[in-house]
C-alpha cells in the first residue's frame, strides 16, 4: 500500500532534504480490536451450545421421534455454527486470511441460527394433543398425568433451544462486527500519521 507524505524542507541549505517528514502509514496494531470481543470464550460457547443442540437432534433422529428431512437441516446448521466457533478461536492469532474466514463462517453461523431459532420456536408448538381424551377416561387418569407431564417437557426442553439459538446468534453477531472491524469491510483501512524529525544539515 503506498504510503502518503507531507515534507517541510530546510531553507537556504546546500542540502534541500526534508527537516520534518509526515507519513501516512496503515495501523498494524487495529488486528488487536478483534481480541477485545474475547472470541476464544465465544467462540467455546458456540461449539459447546452448538454441539449439544447437535447431538439432541442426533438422538431423535435415532430413535424416530421426529421428521428426517427437517430435522436433518437444523443437524447440519448446528455443526456449521460449531465449525464456525473453532475458526474464531483459531483467529485468535490475527492471521489476516483466517480472520476473513471467521467473518464469512459467522455470516453463515447468524443465519444457521436464525433457521433453528425458527426450528425451535416450531417445533416447540408442534406436539400433537394426545392428552385432551383421558380427561373423559377414568380408568387412564394415571396415563393422562403422564402424557401431561411429556407434553410440557417437550415445551420447555424446545423453548431451551429458543434460548440458546438466540445466544448464538448474538455470539455471532458480536464476532462479525469485531471481525468487520479488522479486515475493514465496510470502510477503508484507517491510517495513522508517523511524524519524522531529522537534523539540520550542518553548516559549511
Amino acid at each position: 500500500m503506498a504510503e502518503t507524505a507531507v515534507s517541510v524542507e530546510a531553507q537556504g541549505g546546500a542540502s534541500h532534504s526534508p527537516l520534518v517528514s509526515v507519513t501516512f502509514q496503515r495501523n498494524e496494531q487495529r488486528k488487536n480490536k478483534y481480541l477485545e470481543a474475547e472470541p476464544k470464550a465465544l467462540g467455546i460457547t458456540q461449539i459447546g451450545l452448538s454441539v449439544f443442540q447437535a447431538s439432541c437432534a442426533g438422538v431423535f433422529l435415532a430413535k424416530g421421534l421426529s421428521r428426517y428431512d427437517i430435522d436433518i437441516v437444523f443437524f447440519i446448521s448446528s455443526l456449521l455454527i460449531a465449525i464456525a466457533g473453532s475458526v474464531a478461536v483459531a483467529a485468535k492469532n490475527l492471521h489476516l486470511p483466517t480472520l476473513k474466514a471467521c467473518l464469512g463462517m459467522e455470516v453463515l453461523a447468524s443465519v444457521a441460527a436464525v433457521f433453528n431459532l425458527v426450528y425451535n420456536i416450531i417445533k416447540m408448538s408442534d406436539f400433537p394433543h394426545y392428552c385432551y381424551h383421558y380427561y373423559y377416561d377414568n380408568h387412564t387418569q394415571n396415563y393422562g398425568e403422564y402424557c401431561r407431564k411429556i407434553e410440557a417437557a417437550h415445551s420447555h426442553f424446545f423453548a431451551e433451544g429458543v434460548l440458546i439459538q438466540v445466544a448464538l446468534f448474538a455470539i455471532s453477531v458480536t464476532l462479525v462486527a469485531y471481525t468487520c472491524k479488522v479486515v475493514n469491510c465496510c470502510s477503508p483501512a484507517p491510517k495513522v500519521p508517523v511524524i519524522t524529525v531529522q537534523a539540520p544539515p550542518a553548516q559549511q
